[in-house]
C-alpha cells in the first residue's frame, strides 16, 4: 500500500468523500475540534478511502475482512502499532458518527470496524520533573520584564496543571485574583474553574503589573509576545527549553511536562485520583490512570527506602 503525504479526496468517489466531509464539518463546528485534529481526521480516512475504494463501491460496503486486510497492510509498511491504532480509531469513529445521524440509512447497520485493534504497544509513561526540578526551574530572580512573564506562564502551568493551548488561550477576565480561581477553556470548548496557588498568584500579579507596556488598550490575552500580540504555543514551547537551560534542568522542557509534573505531585500527595481528572480537565478516567504507574513507582521507592524487610542490609 503506497501512502502519500497527503491523500487528496477530491479524487474520490462522492460516495467516498462526502461521509469524510460530513464528519470533518461535524468534528469543527459541533465538537469544535482544532484545525489540526480535523485535518488529520480527514488524512487518515482519506488513506482509507483510497484502499478501500478497490475492494468495495461505498463505506458502507466496508466489511470487517476489509478492515483487517487494511490493517495487515499497514504492518507490512513497518509502521508503529501506536499509528495503526490511531488509524483504526479514526474509522471506527466515522461510522460512530454516520450511525448517529442516521447517514447509514439502515437501522441494522453495523460498525464493520468495531472490536478490530491494532497491534499492542505500550504506552509511554509521561515524564516530569520531581519536586526539587521544579523549584530550581521557577527560582527565576531575573526584573526583566520577558522573565517575569515567562515565570508566571511556567508558575500557572505548574500550579493548575493547565494545557499549552489553555494558557495562551487565557484572557484578562478569566483570572479572579482575589478568589485565586481561574476559568480555562479546555478541549471541546468546556470550561472548568481551577485553584491557582499563592506562588503563582504572587508571580501572575508581577506579571500584570508591567503587562501594559506589552498590551494594546483592547488587548484581553494575559500573555503577550515582545510584539504586542498574543503570544503562540511555539513561542511559550521555545522559552521554557531556553529557561530549563538557564535553570541547569537535566531533560528539556516543555510545557507539556510542567503539566505531568502537576498531575504526579498532587496524586503523589493525595492519592485522590477523581480530583486530578477533573483538575486536568479529562473527560474520563482512564486518561488520568496513567499518572497511578508514577505514582506506584514514588510508593514503591517510599517502601524500598523505610519498610524494615525491603531495606537492604549493611555490613
Amino acid at each position: 500500500m503506497n501512502e502519500n503525504p497527503t491523500p487528496n479526496i477530491s479524487d474520490l468517489s462522492d460516495n467516498w468523500r462526502t461521509p469524510i466531509t460530513l464528519f470533518s464539518e461535524y468534528l469543527k463546528y459541533e465538537k469544535q475540534y482544532s484545525a489540526h485534529t480535523v485535518n488529520q481526521y480527514v488524512s487518515q480516512l482519506g488513506f482509507a478511502a483510497l484502499y478501500f475504494s478497490k475492494l468495495c463501491d461505498d463505506w458502507f460496503g466496508v466489511q470487517g475482512e476489509h478492515i483487517r486486510r487494511y490493517s495487515m497492510a499497514l504492518r507490512s509498511k513497518q509502521l508503529s502499532g501506536r499509528t495503526i491504532s490511531l488509524k483504526l480509531s479514526c474509522i471506527r469513529s466515522l461510522y460512530k458518527f454516520l450511525k448517529a445521524k442516521n447517514i447509514a440509512q439502515q437501522s441494522h447497520y453495523h460498525n464493520p470496524a468495531q472490536g478490530i485493534k491494532g497491534p499492542k504497544f505500550s504506552k509511554p509513561l509521561p515524564k516530569n520533573l520531581d519536586v526539587d526540578q521544579m523549584a530550581s526551574l521557577l527560582e527565576i530572580n531575573d526584573d526583566d520584564p520577558l522573565a517575569i512573564r515567562d515565570k508566571a506562564m511556567m508558575e500557572l502551568m505548574y500550579s493548575s496543571g493547565l494545557r499549552i493551548s489553555e494558557l495562551v488561550g487565557a484572557n484578562m477576565q478569566d483570572i479572579n485574583i482575589k478568589n485565586g480561581e481561574i476559568l480555562v477553556r479546555g478541549k471541546g470548548n468546556k470550561e472548568r474553574l481551577i485553584p491557582v496557588g499563592k506562588k503563582a498568584l504572587s508571580a501572575l500579579q508581577s506579571w500584570l503589573t508591567i503587562r501594559c507596556q506589552f498590551a494594546k488598550p483592547d488587548e484581553i490575552a494575559v500573555f503577550l509576545s515582545s510584539k504586542k500580540n498574543r503570544i503562540s504555543v511555539r513561542q511559550v514551547r521555545l522559552r521554557m527549553q531556553e529557561w530549563g537551560i538557564k535553570q541547569g534542568i537535566s531533560s528539556q522542557v516543555h510545557p507539556h511536562k510542567l503539566r505531568h509534573s502537576f498531575a504526579s505531585h498532587i496524586l503523589e500527595s493525595s492519592g485522590d485520583l477523581r480530583a486530578v481528572q477533573e483538575l486536568l480537565g479529562h473527560s474520563s478516567l482512564s486518561a488520568t490512570q496513567v499518572y497511578t504507574h508514577l505514582d506506584f513507582q514514588h510508593l514503591a521507592k517510599v517502601y524500598d527506602n523505610t519498610h524494615p524487610r525491603a531495606k537492604k542490609q549493611t555490613d
